[in-house]
């Protein structure tokens, strides 16, 4: 991705479409954070305890947050399923660290399969 110097739009902003780049950014800095965070110290950091539990108790909170996604999207409570996949994110996240698999790799994936 190319990344101008300076404003691209009208408005003086970088995209007359949203600034859904930075957004997108945001999801790699987390990452970066949640791989900082498996050399952390689990009595100070949920994502190191995460990490300490395993995969298996990984997976389960995948599963779990998956579950209550779900579950709000049915009741139609958009608060609550905005709060719901932003767990399922995150634990994600961290289940793919755990198998040091990384964002850019699904991305990829996801791209190759509706080419």
């Amino acid at each position: 991705m190319a990344n101008p110097i300076g404003p691209t739009c009208h408005k003086g902003t970088s995209s007359c479409f949203g600034d859904t780049a930075h957004q997108w950014l945001f999801l790699y800095q987390l990452e970066q954070l949640l791989a900082e965070r498996k050399s952390a110290d689990p009595e100070t950091s949920y994502t190191a305890k995460l990490y300490a539990s395993g995969t298996k108790r990984i997976a389960q909170k995948v599963g779990e947050e998956g579950v209550e996604t779900a579950l709000a999207a049915t009741v139609h409570d958009r608060f609550e399923l905005t709060n719901e996949a932003s767990d399922l994110m995150y634990h994600l996240l961290v289940l793919l660290q755990d198998q040091d698999l990384d964002l850019a790799t699904v991305i990829e994936n996801l791209r190759k399969r509706h080419q």
